[in-house]
């Protein structure tokens, strides 16, 4: 039985997306003065002690967007309604009833769900007196005054959501720390949302050739081969000059954070294009993160009509991204689903590559023949390795105790790191490796 499933719907800029912000306790969905920035679904889930639902923000309904995406954000609400268990109807205390909120009332009657009518940006007395009578006209019931800017009233609308279903949807939360977290990054226009809709078998992701339609980073949580796997899509990045505003600036820097909180990084490069500034970027925060990471080269179609030799093309990349040379490369339509499949088979593959634990005795017999063949000197002075042992998993670390840790270099990190890879079932993941002093650890 999976936990019960509340939209949050109204009218553009009436703060749905701040009080999911503020029931979520972070900036989940982007906030700002602007109608329509969210366009799609963007859900998390609402913990409150042992209690647990999921919270999704749907765009603003009668949106007029400024990439004419209308229809897009639509569907996108209306899967929102339909998947829905319980609706919150947000309108605004400060504007009063609005022509859309009568509207989208009566297309929330129809649905026979419940539904808690909000209004929101009640600050003041006032405000929450004349909200609490002017909005019953639109017959869903008793508004209820609420402040998602600072909290007042959600407590009582909260306590409405957990009495409309019986306790044991609420109290059985998905693991999360089980689930195969994989986040979807790469340039604009990429083919990041098709690839996702494609995986996961939903049209979740609103899909347009205009570059810049995915915000904010949306977690889609689905079962394959009966494991657990979170999506992370995120907004295309670019050059931090070519920022067009906050809300592009604020979509990038979740686009890194969802790489700190993935398993699996698919970086998805359109082979249409070079491979610029930003794609090596995104390289780097890999590396600097120390995540497996796949490179998903989109849009293959074209270039097999174009006969590109994939050879010189994967050359190309490894002379380009010369630091991700361990990462496995995968040549794909998202549009066409050519070769999408395998690309399950790779990410189950490094995850399982980053969980790997080396039995110590093995660890420190491969460490010995590494040290026979190779140890770093400076000025004469020689470099002793004595042991070592695996610290943590994602990403596999080990701690080496040597004799003077600033004699084991950057080369003599990557040495090592080649001699795990080829002992152990590392081959295509980055391994994190810390030398320490043995005679300061005792200390």
């Amino acid at each position: 039985m999976s936990f019960p499933i509340i939209a949050i719907v109204g009218r553009p800029n009436v703060g749905k997306s701040s009080l999911l912000n503020y029931l979520a306790g972070s900036q989940i969905s982007i906030v700002e003065p602007t109608p329509g920035v969210t366009r799609d679904r963007v859900s998390v889930i609402i913990t409150r002690d042992s209690w647990h639902f999921e919270l999704v923000d749907t765009g603003g309904i009668g949106i007029v967007d400024s990439m004419a995406l209308e229809s897009h954000v639509e569907k996108q609400i209306d899967v929102a309604i339909e998947s829905a268990d319980a609706l919150l109807f947000v309108v605004d205390s400060r504007a009063g009833e609005h022509p859309l909120d009568k509207e989208i009332a009566k297309r929330l009657r129809s649905v026979r769900k419940p539904v808690i009518l909000l209004a929101n940006k009640a600050e003041t007395e006032i405000l929450q007196q004349t909200s609490a009578s002017e909005f019953w006209s639109l017959g869903l019931g008793e508004p209820h005054p609420v402040s998602a800017k600072d909290g007042q009233g959600l407590d009582v609308v909260l306590n409405k959501i957990f009495a409309m279903f019986p306790e044991e949807r609420f109290t059985e939360p998905e693991d999360d720390e089980d689930a195969v977290k994989v986040a979807v990054v790469g340039t604009r226009n990429a083919g990041k949302s098709t690839l996702v809709n494609v995986l996961t078998g939903v049209d979740r992701m609103i899909v347009s050739d205009i570059p810049g339609t995915t915000r904010d980073a949306v977690d889609i949580r689905m079962k394959e081969r009966d494991r657990d796997v979170i999506f992370i899509d995120t907004a295309g990045m670019r050059k931090k000059k070519a920022l067009a505003d906050s809300i592009e600036f604020y979509s990038q820097a979740r686009s890194m954070r969802a790489i700190r909180r993935a398993d699996v990084v698919l970086h998805v490069i359109d082979c249409m294009k070079e491979i610029g500034r930003v794609d090596k970027v995104i390289a780097g925060e890999t590396v600097e993160q120390c995540k497996p990471y796949v490179i998903v080269i989109n849009k293959w179609d074209i270039a097999r009509e174009r006969q590109v030799d994939p050879g010189k093309y994967t050359d190309y990349i490894q002379k380009t991204l010369t630091q991700m040379w361990y990462a496995p490369v995968h040549f794909i339509s998202a549009k066409d689903k050519m070769n999408t499949k395998s690309l399950w088979k790779t990410i189950f593959d490094l995850y399982d590559q980053s969980c790997f634990r080396c039995p110590t005795g093995e660890l420190n017999r491969v460490l010995e023949l590494a040290a026979e063949k190779r140890l770093p000197r400076s000025k004469g002075r020689s470099a002793k390795m004595y042991y070592g042992t695996q610290v943590s998993v994602k990403p596999p670390t080990f701690a080496i105790f040597v004799n003077s840790a600033v004699l084991f270099d950057d080369n003599y990190t990557r040495y090592l790191s080649a001699e795990l890879r080829s002992a152990f079932p590392y081959s295509e993941i980055p391994l994190r490796i810390h030398f320490r002093d043995k005679e300061r650890d005792k200390n």
